[in-house]
C-alpha cells in the first residue's frame, strides 16, 4: 500500500510497529489515531510467517509492503 502523505520520519520507521505507538506523539498531532493499526497488522502478518516494512520520505509519501508464505507449513 502506498501514499502520498506527510511521510515518516527514518527515526521512526521501528517505533510505529509497536502498540499505541505513532509518528507523532505530540498532544497537539493534527491526524488522529490509537497507535494499534500496525502493530495488529505487524502481529498478524508475522503470526502467519510473514514480515512487513516500509520505505518512507518526509513531504513524498510512504510505502508498507508485507510478505506472507503460501505454504506456512512448509517452514
Amino acid at each position: 500500500m502506498s501514499d502520498n502523505g506527510i511521510g515518516i520520519p527514518k527515526n521512526k520507521h521501528d517505533e510505529i510497529f509497536e502498540t499505541f505507538k505513532q509518528a507523532d506523539s505530540s498532544t497537539s498531532k493534527q491526524y488522529g489515531g490509537t497507535g494499534l493499526g500496525l502493530a495488529l497488522v505487524k502481529q498478524y502478518v508475522e503470526m502467519h510467517g510473514g514480515n512487513i516494512w516500509l520505505e518512507s520520505e518526509e513531504g513524498v509519501g510512504s510505502t508498507f509492503t508485507f510478505t506472507i508464505p503460501s505454504n506456512p507449513d512448509s517452514q
